[in-house]
Formats: structure tokens, sequence, C-alpha cells
């Protein structure tokens, strides 16, 4: 029995799932993070699960010889802090083949050729690396004659850093491969709340009829980390969270909340709703920039009890990137205009979760008065990501008893750890499958990606003349003040991270 996510899964509770085409995934940046923390423990859960056929092979790209060696026992360890037992990373680890290739080396392709062979499988390549190889890699694996009519390549986030060098990646990986065959990977959209958001919607009367400005006061989303820098500090310091969360994160959860009935749930239906809505965005542009916009950087502070340090002092140096961002947003459509947005994430905050709050209008006249309560609180929708996943809706809701009526809210909770038996998968274990099947309904088009940098760059333009410097914040807070000054100017409030 394996010990998963701190319980024991019995083999009669482990989940049935479709097993996937035989196919052969190469994983370029192989020994990065990425690859290490999420891609090789999905695989090898799907792979536990009879999800991979016995032939599938992984082909994992390093560039140094002492990789070769020590990738494998660097899977293995992350395999058994992941829970699984030793015969399943054995036997993941059978599927594995390490290929030594440096990537903008033509000539070191040969390597990989060879090791494909021609077996006639899916091929996959999973692009784990800078943006700024993205291009290289593809014209690499063209020019050694790799790339098979059923090829897929998957491009990790951020897909540039502004409209400019997305265009010029998404024109030079066209020349290449095809849109179709094509996968712009936001993890966001894998997790299955962020999937469920359109079963809630769309296979629930009672949500869709009021999914409308008519009875929505506002909307929040949310997505905080407690995390700093980490290992990324020379990425990050040139990206800084607008790039790093807003332009794909937060753009695809608003998109997926606000984007109208498509007729199929079919990857061209779903993403042609989704343009729909980006481009519905108002702009944020000149001096609106100052008003609707708040960009922080954390300070020294306390997270759990222990004091972290402030981004300069993890930089080395000062900086005016942000680690906070948030944003008071509205869309001009039918269905949302009027209703505002507000949009917030960032490093280093007092917990860390992600989730959407929907507050409706509040009822237009109580009849309850005589102390039976102190106020009737406007219902509201929690959409929790992570962690403990789940649902929430507040109700007002009458206190038993036969004494004078009194009146308080409460909630209607439903939690995937509790409301189902099996275990919840991590987003790349979908995703990943998703791309062996052809399936890219969960994966970004490239209008969607340029249609975000062309909403994002004007914001990013105008803080270098309105907000040049980011306001700071203590680590463990919630950010700085002016982020509360944006929507308490208009009488509402961020809403409390009670989904305990």
């Amino acid at each position: 029995m394996d010990a998963i996510a701190g319980r024991t899964l019995r083999p009669e509770t482990i989940p049935e799932r479709t097993p996937v085409p035989a196919f052969d995934l190469v994983i370029f940046g192989a020994g990065g993070d990425l690859a290490l923390r999420k891609l090789f423990p999905a695989l090898a859960q799907r792979s536990r699960e009879g999800v991979l056929p016995d032939e599938s092979r992984i082909l994992c790209i390093v560039r140094k010889q002492e990789d070769v060696d020590g990738l494998p026992k660097q899977i293995a360890k992350r395999l058994k802090e992941e829970g699984l037992s030793p015969d399943h990373i054995h036997a993941f680890q059978q599927r594995l083949t390490i290929v030594l290739l440096d990537a903008v080396k033509p000539e070191t392709y040969k390597a990989l050729k060879k090791a494909l062979g021609d077996d006639g499988r899916v091929r996959s390549f999973y692009l784990s690396t800078p943006p700024d190889l993205f291009i290289p890699i593809c014209e690499n694996l063209a020019a050694a004659d790799i790339l098979t009519p059923t090829s897929r390549v998957i491009l990790e986030k951020p897909l540039g850093r502004d409209l400019a060098s997305a265009r010029e990646i998404n024109d030079a990986v066209a020349r290449i491969l095809p849109e179709d065959r094509t996968y712009r990977i936001d993890h966001y959209l894998g997790k299955e709340t962020v999937q469920n958001l359109l079963v809630l919607r769309f296979a629930n009367t009672l949500f869709e009829r009021s999914w409308t400005g008519r009875d929505i006061d506002h909307v929040q989303i949310t997505v905080a980390e407690t995390v700093g820098l980490e290992s990324r500090a020379g990425y990050y310091d040139k990206a800084g969270q607008m790039r790093d969360m807003v332009q794909n994160h937060l753009m695809q959860l608003l998109t997926l909340f606000a984007i109208e009935p498509p007729n199929l749930l079919e990857a061209g239906a779903v993403r042609d709703e989704k343009i729909k809505v980006l481009k519905a965005l108002r702009p944020i542009v000149g001096p609106d920039v100052e008003r609707y916009t708040v960009r922080g950087q954390y300070g020294t502070g306390q997270i759990d009890g222990q004091r972290v340090r402030g981004y300069a002092d993890e930089l080395g140096h000062l900086s005016n990137t942000e680690t906070f961002v948030a944003l008071r947003c509205e869309l001009d459509n039918w269905r949302w205009a009027g209703v505002p947005i507000y949009l917030r994430t960032g490093k280093r905050m007092a917990q860390r979760y992600s989730e959407i709050v929907v507050t409706f209008k509040p009822v237009p006249h109580s009849i309850f008065g005589g102390g039976s309560c102190d106020k009737l609180y406007a219902n509201r929708l929690l959409i929790r990501l992570q962690p403990n996943d789940g649902v929430q809706l507040q109700l007002m809701m009458k206190v038993p008893g036969s004494g004078r009526l009194k009146i308080v809210p409460r909630q209607l909770d439903l939690r995937y750890s509790t409301a189902f038996d099996e275990r919840t998968p991590d987003a790349y274990e979908r995703l990943l499958t998703d791309v062996i099947r052809g399936d890219q309904t969960l994966f970004m088009h490239r209008d969607e990606v340029e249609q975000a940098w062309r909403w994002v760059d004007p914001i990013i333009a105008g803080w270098q003349d309105y907000s040049p410097h980011p306001h700071r914040y203590a680590a463990g807070s919630w950010g700085p003040s002016q982020a509360i000054g944006l929507i308490e100017r208009e009488g509402r409030s961020w809403a409390d991270p009670d989904f305990e």
C-alpha cells in the first residue's frame, strides 16, 4: 500500500483511469526544479495507476555528464518523498532514458534521434526551460528530422516577457509545428477546482441564472504565496509578479470564471469564449494605472513565527521589481458591465492559498428587525483552489431555538477531501496525459497569450511613469496598505482566508 498525501490508499480505492496511447515523452530541462517537483511525480502517479502503457518511455535531456548518473537518484528521492513504494519507483525508473544534449548545439541532437528510434509512437517534447530556448530547441528538433506528423511540443510559462517577445516565440514555433500540436501549459488550468468552475456554472441552474452583474456585486481572485525567491532570483527579478503570475495564472482564472457558455466542452469552443473575455477587459492606461493598480515589494517580517528577510536582502541588491500586485478591473460586455473584479497576488504573504470569491448583491430590504440580527450579510460563494480544495456557500440561517429569532451567516461546505474517496490528482497529472491524448481544452491558444499581453503591457509601462517604486509591505502581511485602500474606497473589503 502507498501512503499518498498523508493517508494510506488501499488497493481497492485506487481510482480507475483511462490508459493513454503508447508514447515517448522528451523532457528538456529534466534536472530542473519544475521537472523534479512536478513532472516526474505526476508521471509516476499515472504510471502507478496503470494509465501509462508499459512500452511508453520518458527521455530526460541533461547537459552535464554527472547528471547522467545523478538524475535517476534525484528522481527516486523525490518519488520517495511523494510516498510511492520502492516497487513503483523501480518500475517507473525502467521508463527513463537519460540523454546528454546541449539544447543550442544542433550536432548534439543526433544522440536524441538515435535514442528515439523509429517506433511510430506519439512524441511529445516538454520544454521545461527558459523561454529564450524555445525557438532554438524547436528549430534543432526540426533540423535533426526528429519531429513526426504526430509530434507535439509543450511550452512552459512564461511565454515571453511582453507582447513582442511572445509573438516572436509563437511565430517561430508556428513555422515548425501547427497550432493544433502546440500546447502552452498553465498548470492552474489542470487543478480540479478550476475545471469544476465550468461544471459549477453550466451544470447547475442555480448558479448560471445568477452569474451576471444583475445579481453579483463584485468578484475577488487571490493567489497568495508564502515563499520568497527560492532558487529563481535570476529569472524573477527580471519578470516580477505581474509577468510571473498575473499575465498567465490570474488571467486564466478570470477567463474561466467569466466566459459565456461554449456550444460544446471542446477545445476550440472554450478557447473562443476565453478570448472574448480577454478582449472585453477594459484597458488600464495612463493615470488610471495609479488609480486602479497597486504594486508592492516585501520587506523583513515574520511567517509562521520565523523571521524572513526582505526581497532586496534575499536578492543581494536594491531592486524595483514588484513581488505583489493588486488590480481593479472591469469587463465591458453585457453580462459583467459594472461589476468590479479585484485581482491580488503576492509573495511572502501571511498564508498560502488561491481562491475565487463571488459576493452577491444584498437583499433589497430586510424584514428581520427587533434584534434578530445585527446585519444581513450578502451571500458569498468561495471557490478554494489550494489548499483544501473545495466550494463554500455562505447563507443567512436561523439559530435553533424557540426564543427570539436570531439570524447568523453560516456555510454550506463541500471539500474534495471529504466529498470524494478518490485522491485529488496534481494538475500536471491531468495536463500531461491530455497532451498525449491530443486534447487541447485546458491549454492556451496563442491568441489568448497575446491578448493577455496586450492588456498587461500598458500597465507595466504605466508603472514607470506613475508608480516607479513599489510600496513596501512586511513579509507575513497581506500586502501594502494601498491594496486595502484600492477596494475599501468603494465600500468593500478583501475576503478573509477562512476556508480551513
